[in-house]
């Protein structure tokens, strides 16, 4: 394929099948199979002399949420709400990986984010349970309302009781 300019994609989809029964081990009861990660590269941007002109080094990665079958629906939601914008209507989450002059490196930087995410999506949040005002915060917030109270009624004319007037 020829080389459109800068930014523009080449090369073609890596799907990585022939490593299909290669695990991503995310967490001890979460792994994703590698056949189930997409990988581009393309021209990326920036400093980097001659290197950054002709060799596809920026990374790409792109992983079905919407349609994984390694992903338990609620490590699914909750991995759409951390990722936001990174993912698309169709359900892919998107990375972009630039950072480093070699592929290879970009590539590794791409799966390591997106392992810190799933891993953060992992994590069940914990329950809050419902708590009452201590008694001496009830007797404060009534005290201040007395105050309040007391406060207001000295700023009504004298002889006014306020009732139907």
């Amino acid at each position: 394929m020829q080389r459109l300019g800068r930014g523009k994609w080449r090369g073609c989809w890596w799907g990585l099948g022939d490593r299909s029964a290669t695990m991503i081990h995310v967490t001890p009861t979460l792994s994703l199979r590698e056949d189930e990660l997409q990988f581009q590269f393309k021209l990326a941007s920036g400093p980097g002399g001659q290197n950054v002109n002709k060799v596809a080094t920026a990374a790409e990665l792109r992983f079905d949420v919407a349609r994984s079958p390694s992903l338990p629906e609620p490590v699914r939601a909750r991995l759409r709400a951390l990722a936001g914008s990174r993912v698309n209507q169709d359900g892919e989450l998107l990375i972009t990986a630039r950072r480093f002059r070699s592929q290879e490196r970009n590539r590794q930087d791409a799966l390591d984010r997106l392992v810190a995410l799933l891993q953060q999506a992992a994590e069940a949040p914990k329950p809050r349970f419902k708590t009452k005002p201590s008694r001496a915060a009830r007797e404060r917030r009534l005290d201040e309302k007395r105050r309040i109270r007391v406060k207001k009624q000295a700023r009504r004319p004298v002889g006014s009781s306020g009732e139907g007037e």
